[in-house]
């Protein structure tokens, strides 16, 4: 059974993801209401605003997650035409318009949220896809490209995007973004240390671990072994931000579940988007699926750093940041059982006759 297979593929951290998430939150809580001299210890060990453990724990989640990315493979997906294009098109037009859209449209009246919202909308997954395209039969290498293309264009897009969605637009629209002042070199800087520093780690650990121990050692000893940590870093991060936004979660419960809201729609509708232009532009069940998954995820752990850079560890934009990989957990797991659903039905194939491990071809 395509549940079965999946809840054997998918590790047990992963698995479990959205309840480590939870529990992570719910001792956030407890420690801001039991040690309240918390947050002036963490503000006395700040440096440029971001709270020393916090900016730490940030790093940490990054490193992993582009330790793993073969950087080597760049080059192979640019003869698929289609597949490189409408994945561009998907993750840097597609995405953060509609994000745009439901932010507004959900939360026309909790800026903070919103705002939080725009931002998750701009960082393109770079993370956990790979694993949701596995289980999904998709076409892995094909994944592995678009997300080092991913990891590579978010360096310079993000802060150009940030400051078109969160300062221009708007303000073509005539929407009021009540004194909203968004510094595109703030953001700018906050992406080039909690991105621009962990990708080059992450290349240079993959460049001389294979070097000295060879791909084999790297991909089978290595990578699993600093893997964990990516979750670590969350959890540890998120534990911090709970403790200091303890106060505005209890006193708003739902203002979470309105910023669940937009994002499951955004997940489903991304994801829906992906997987049927693949198959109308004949990628196959494989590319459709990497496709469209590569389009639904979004780098969670950018946009809580880029957010608690730019707004504050206690902002509304931080929080919402957190909120996001409670939602998007189950919901792409969901999806893969979707997609397996959707390989015989839409594309009159067995997902799992084909290795995954295929060689990505024009």
């Amino acid at each position: 059974m395509p549940q079965q297979l999946a809840g054997r593929r998918l590790s047990a951290l992963d698995r479990w993801l959205p309840v480590w998430i939870g529990t992570a939150m719910l001792a956030g809580l407890a420690l801001g209401r039991f040690v309240p001299s918390l947050a002036d210890g963490l503000a006395r060990l700040e440096v440029g605003g971001i709270s020393l453990p916090i900016g730490l724990g940030l790093l940490v989640m990054m490193y992993p997650v582009l330790a793993k990315v073969r950087y080597d493979r760049l080059a192979a997906v640019t003869g698929d035409r289609r597949l490189l294009v409408s994945s561009l098109v998907l993750n840097w037009l597609v995405g953060p318009a509609l994000m745009f859209a439901l932010a507004w449209v959900f939360l026309p009246d909790l800026p903070e949220y919103r705002t939080g919202l725009i931002v998750v909308g701009l960082a393109r997954c770079i993370a956990m896809v790979v694993i949701w395209n596995d289980l999904a039969c998709g076409d892995r290498e094909a994944a592995t490209v678009l997300v080092a293309i991913n990891s590579v264009f978010q360096v310079v897009a993000f802060s150009l995007l940030g400051w078109f969605y969160l300062t221009v637009l708007p303000g073509w629209l005539g929407l009021d973004t009540q004194g909203l002042d968004v510094s595109v070199g703030q953001i700018a800087l906050n992406v080039l240390v909690f991105l621009g520093v962990p990708l080059v780690a992450g290349f240079a650990s993959r460049r001389i671990g294979e070097r000295t121990r060879g791909r084999e050692w790297y991909e089978s000893s290595f990578v699993p072994r600093i893997g964990p940590w990516a979750l670590y870093g969350l959890l540890f991060t998120i534990v911090l931000l709970f403790a200091l936004q303890g106060d505005a979660v209890t006193r708003n419960p739902l203002d979470v579940a309105r910023i669940a809201l937009p994002l499951l729609v955004y997940f489903a509708v991304m994801w829906g988007v992906g997987l049927a232009t693949g198959r109308t532009l004949g990628l196959g069940y494989a590319r459709s699926t990497t496709l469209a998954f590569t389009a639904a995820g979004n780098n969670f752990e950018l946009a809580i750093a880029v957010a608690i850079g730019t707004f504050g560890v206690t902002s509304g934009q931080a929080l919402a940041g957190v909120v996001g990989p409670l939602v998007e957990v189950p919901v792409l797991v969901g999806l893969v059982h979707v997609s397996l659903w959707a390989a015989r039905r839409w594309f009159a194939t067995d997902p799992h006759a084909a290795p995954l491990d295929q060689e990505v071809r024009p």
